[in-house]
């Protein structure tokens, strides 16, 4: 190490200076001293990591007021909120990097009704004693699917590892290899299996699994026939499955409980409006599945949950499982969950009010009118260099739901003369109000089918906030011949 990196080691700022220096600056008063110090620290480390990697001379300190500047944005940091809203103008429905399902209106409404002070929700009301939580949704979630008896968890993998431990734990899972899928963030439905304590059977193809395949399997220590929707992908050309009627009729005459997650748990006959078939949870229970799950927040489309439906008998086998307590649901995700499901008594409310519901089954038509509407919003308010037209393109379902549907939509696309379609994405996502968009051949689109009405202005501040920025911060430069040349840097 040369002299010029030792002095500079020597002259590093002083923790215990920055902190008094700090702790008197307007705003950051009342701080605990161990955020401030960690602060500092983290500004000293980072420093003496760069002095000692630099090469050349080039390299200077910051003064004081620079670090302290740099400390005090680290602690002023801690006061933003890391999870906020955003705009989905991808496209994708139930877009899982951005919180898969919105809430309806009724929802958000009964989360702060009951957030805001006590409530029920272990107190039977009627007989002034304990009560159980799932008692709040239970009649609902029966009434709506036929099922007997209803619980539910914080998830679905929680659903499905939860029933595999309460009904097979030590026993064999009979499967197919077709079914053996990876849902989002690399939890694969083997590893949950074996995390379970059951032990899987793997039968038939990836391609091809016939009813003979899962009988042969059977034997003393099986505990599970256990069927899996593909729902976030499908197997094409020469296939073969074992359909649910048929495995339920083989585990009637085994006397072995058959379960199926579905995954992506629907209600509404989605074939009605355009899209592909995908089984309701009603059609499961109605052929005879002795247990059901599936996922709150996707094509239910409320919030996030676990969903275990079927006959009372092993309904209430897994509720008794000691490692219910630990998957429970809170009282926030029941009066969300409450509130939705009091949509699907009115079909047409749930298609109207709840927002993955009216995404996948808008008309393109009307789509086309919203898209039409935003675009001469932009028109009126964005600079004339930009260049706004209608395209037609497509949405996913998205969320491991529906994987081979295509649905019509309508995006606006955006050129920005002197700006690249990637400098203008990266700025509206770094907003306080982020607004996610697609980008293609050098384009800005975003899906009208994604955006709620409510949310057009606010695309508008946000195209005029970033492209007013652009120009304050990088003006056009003239040429030698004085003639106005536009900057080409966001290229």
């Amino acid at each position: 190490m040369d002299d010029n990196k030792r002095e500079m080691l020597k002259n590093l700022p002083k923790i215990d200076e920055m902190m008094l220096r700090i702790e008197k600056r307007e705003g950051l008063a009342g701080f605990p001293k161990e955020i401030v110090k960690e602060s500092c620290r983290t500004v000293v480390e980072s420093l003496r990591a760069r002095v000692v990697q630099e090469k050349g001379e080039t390299f200077r300190l910051p003064t004081p007021d620079e670090t302290d500047d740099q400390a005090a944005e680290i602690i002023e940091g801690y006061r933003s909120y890391r999870l906020r809203r955003v705009i989905n103008a991808t496209g994708v429905i139930l877009h899982t990097n951005l919180g898969r399902a919105p809430l309806c209106r009724e929802a958000i409404e009964r989360i702060v009704e009951v957030a805001r002070g006590y409530s029920n929700l272990e107190y039977d009301i009627e007989k002034g004693e304990r009560g159980l939580r799932y008692d709040h949704v239970r009649g609902l979630l029966c009434a709506l699917t036929g099922a007997e008896d209803a619980l539910v968890v914080n998830n679905n993998a929680a659903a499905v590892f939860l029933v595999l431990n309460a009904l097979s734990e030590g026993k064999e899972v009979i499967v197919s290899r077709g079914e053996l899928i990876e849902i989002g963030g690399e939890f694969r439905i083997p590893d949950v299996m074996e995390k379970s304590g059951a032990r899987l059977i793997e039968v038939g193809t990836t391609n091809r699994t016939r009813l003979s395949d899962y009988e042969r399997a059977i034997g003393p220590e099986t505990g599970i026939i256990f069927k899996v929707h593909t729902s976030n992908f499908r197997i094409m050309g020469f296939t073969e499955e074992a359909d649910l009627p048929s495995l339920v009729a083989l585990g009637k005459r085994h006397h072995i409980p058959v379960v199926n997650d579905l995954g992506s748990g629907c209600l509404i006959e989605l074939d009605r409006y355009g899209l592909e078939r995908e089984p309701t949870v009603r059609d499961c229970l109605a052929a005879g599945a002795d247990v059901v799950t599936f996922s709150g927040d996707k094509l239910l489309g409320g919030p996030q949950a676990g969903l275990i439906l079927g006959k009372r008998a092993f309904i209430e086998t897994i509720r008794k499982n000691p490692l219910n307590r630990a998957l429970r649901i809170d009282k926030l995700t029941l009066a969300a969950l409450e509130a939705t499901m009091v949509k699907y008594l009115r079909p047409a409310e749930a298609l109207a009010d709840i927002r993955v519901l009216r995404a996948l089954t808008e008309p393109v038509a009307d789509v086309r009118k919203r898209a039409k509407r935003l675009a001469a919003m932009l028109r009126r308010t964005l600079p004339e260099r930009i260049d706004i037209k209608l395209v037609t393109g497509l949405s996913m379902a998205g969320g491991g739901s529906l994987p081979t549907q295509e649905i019509p939509t309508l995006l606006i696309g955006l050129r920005v003369a002197g700006l690249s379609a990637a400098f203008v994405e990266e700025r509206l996502r770094r907003r306080e109000l982020p607004v996610i968009v697609r980008v293609a051949d050098d384009q800005l689109l975003l899906d009208v089918r994604t955006v709620d009405p409510e949310e057009f202005s606010e695309i508008r501040d946000a195209l005029k906030e970033v492209l007013a920025e652009r120009c304050v911060k990088t003006p056009p430069t003239r040429s030698i011949s004085g003639q106005a040349r536009s900057d080409k840097r966001g290229k």
